[in-house]
């Protein structure tokens, strides 16, 4: 009886270290990213953690489908094992499955109060669902576990910033930037709120640190330029859309922007130069080159060809109620036949009814200055 017990400890204590063994063999080709063979040893090794291994395994190599389905029967095993549901949870939003993640993050969030991650998760999962006011509130939630919460800040300071909700948005924006001053994306942000406050100004600094963190995108640039211009820094700005022009020059939009540039410095004829470019390089979208060709010529004291501009505008853009707006005061400033003015303006009021008060009210007032000239000049 005394040598079975012994022979049985022996046997059990061969087939443990034979299984430890296995383990560390499937734990080295997991640490290298041999993840195949180790889902082959970890399955020899068994139990959960093993289990736990394989869904992540599974995960690695992107066979997502047999990762869920690993995770859940650990989940479903040991319902206290957060790790567990944590991975499943991001596996799941990852896939778009997003109200099996919804189920899971609130289960976690019921078990672990405490957690900004969960909370910021939900709030990830929500926003995918199309539900901003819930996914607000579970950032806020997360914020206010963990103020340094740089991702629930990011999302809220962005929500804020698209909504053009100024105070709200630098609230969080400042207050992630104060936890790390460096952050880009924040940074970003910041200079968002203010370029769209037309604070052009203040907004400057922060896309020249944006780049200078290594964040090269074009819209930095587009932003910086329009800024300089605001900001009278007329060099600045041409180099901004130079970089630009240099890195695509088929973009109109840039063309226009410098050509406003030139037409602010006054060089007239560098502004159509730009704004032929800006046509050439678009040819299907003329009306606002047209439009800006036909402000130089007013600016030049030139009104017969700027009324030809904005009608060749109008003819491009009959949706613009300014451009036709602008047709009817060009012509009323060096055309002759009263009739004719008194048409263009009832045609605005007719066509526009529901334009800026001031284009309304102007041209209400100029109908019936022009009927009393008619009737004058009648009698």
């Amino acid at each position: 009886m005394k040598l079975f017990f012994i022979l049985t400890v022996l046997l059990l204590q061969i087939k443990a270290e034979a299984q430890t063994s296995t383990l560390a063999i499937a734990d080295s080709l997991y640490s290298i990213g041999n993840y195949s063979n180790a889902i082959n040893e970890y399955s020899k090794v068994g139990g959960l953690s093993s289990a736990l291994q394989i869904a992540r395994s599974y995960n690695a190599i992107g066979n997502y489908e047999k990762a869920i389905t690993q995770y859940q029967y650990v989940v479903q095993e040991d319902v206290t094992n957060q790790l567990a549901q944590f991975e499943l949870g991001k596996l799941l939003l990852k896939v778009k499955r997003f109200e099996e993640a919804k189920s899971v993050f609130t289960d976690l969030s019921i078990l672990n109060e405490g957690n900004p991650e969960f909370q910021y998760y939900l709030g990830e999962v929500y926003k995918e669902l199309n539900k901003a006011d819930e996914s607000l509130v579970h950032y806020k939630n997360a914020v206010s576990l963990d103020s340094t919460h740089l991702r629930s800040l990011f999302q809220l300071a962005k929500h804020y910033t698209i909504k053009q909700e100024r105070d709200n948005a630098l609230k969080f924006i400042l207050e992630g930037l104060a936890y790390y001053e460096n952050d880009v994306s924040l940074i970003n942000l910041h200079g968002l709120v203010l370029f769209n406050d037309s604070q052009f100004e203040k907004a400057i600094p922060l896309f020249e640190q944006v780049l200078e963190l290594g964040e090269d995108k074009d819209y930095v640039y587009q932003k910086l330029g329009y800024s300089y211009n605001k900001n009278w820094e007329f060099k600045k700005a041409k180099e901004a859309y130079a970089v630009l022009l240099k890195r695509d020059d088929t973009n109109s939009q840039t063309y226009f922007d410098l050509a406003s540039v030139y037409q602010k410095e006054n060089k007239l004829d560098s502004a159509k130069i730009f704004i032929n470019k800006a046509m050439d390089a678009q040819k299907p979208i003329f009306a606002n080159g047209y439009n800006q060709l036909a402000y130089i010529a007013r600016e030049q004291k030139d009104f017969k060809i700027a009324f030809k501009f904005f009608e060749m505008a109008h003819q491009e853009d009959k949706s613009d109620a300014r451009i036709y707006f602008n047709i009817a005061t060009t012509y009323d400033q060096f055309g002759s036949d009263l009739q004719k003015k008194l048409g263009y303006y009832e045609n605005f009021l007719k066509h526009y009814p529901n334009e800026h008060p001031f284009y309304y009210e102007t041209a209400r007032k100029r109908i019936s200055e022009l009927k009393e000239e008619i009737h004058f000049a009648k009698e």
